[in-house]
């Protein structure tokens, strides 16, 4: 009988983050997911758990060092490996345009969007090496190739260094068996994009080839694919999800 594989997922209560760890889930998967939202956490992972699926909530501030070790570390030890890394874990600050923007929120953005990722890459891979196998993939957005388009921005500046991240960490971890992709979304409907208003959803919508939200579901389906071993020898590249808005 084939072991399950262990997946460790960051953000995962909500959104993409947790279509995610529902996709995984489906496959059997031993599926850890972390959040800094404890009390919504341990209810996802009751839900969740229904029905005996092996899934645990890892409480964690992605951009604490120690926390993300501990996470890693316990991990590792509770289940002997760790077989994907899915970064999901990000944030937003917008502003109203034109008004200054705020060094508090550029740095926040800063240190979950690229910081958290970067913690967990560097300690899984720590665990990924030895073994040699594993698959990482960073959910970035079209923000970074093209520039924020919401009027925050720490938001694209912060993808950007993610999707250079991706590309650092695969180049350095091929040799170990080990493939780092990224997916970029755009207009996916989660509580990030309830957030607009009803104009500018009309307009997002008006402005996307197929005219129409995507779904945290499509977006995981893509990350299910980069996971998978049809997908071993894609390593480096940032896959669009965006129902054609930018085709690149």
């Amino acid at each position: 009988m084939t072991e399950p594989k262990v997946a460790l997922v960051t953000g995962g209560v909500t959104g993409i983050g947790n279509a995610v760890v529902k996709a995984l889930l489906k496959q059997d998967a031993v599926v850890n997911f972390c959040d800094i939202d404890t009390v919504r956490g341990a209810a996802v992972q009751k839900e969740l758990a229904v029905g005996g699926a092996r899934v645990f909530f890892r409480p964690c501030d992605v951009s604490d060092e120690s926390q993300v070790k501990a996470v890693v570390d316990q991990v590792q030890q509770e289940f002997g490996k760790i077989d994907y890394l899915v970064n999901n874990a990000g944030i937003i600050r917008r502003r109203t345009p034109g008004e200054p923007i705020r060094i508090d929120d550029w740095d926040v953005v800063f240190k979950v969007n690229v910081r958290g990722a970067f913690l967990f890459c560097k300690f899984v891979a720590e665990y990924m090496i030895p073994q040699r196998s594993g698959r990482i993939v960073n959910i970035s957005s079209i923000a970074g190739k093209m520039g924020d388009i919401t009027s925050a921005p720490g938001y694209g500046p912060s993808k950007a260094a993610l999707d250079c991240l991706t590309k650092t960490f695969a180049r350095e971890l091929a040799p170990y068996g080990i493939t780092v992709n990224g997916v970029a979304p755009h207009a996916i409907a989660t509580e990030m994009s309830a957030q607009w208003s009803e104009e500018r959803r009309k307009a997002i919508i008006e402005s996307i080839p197929l005219k129409r939200l995507g779904q945290p579901e499509e977006v995981a389906a893509t990350v299910m694919f980069l996971l998978s071993e049809g997908a071993g020898f894609i390593t480096g590249e940032i896959i669009d999800v965006n129902g054609g808005f930018l085709m690149d």
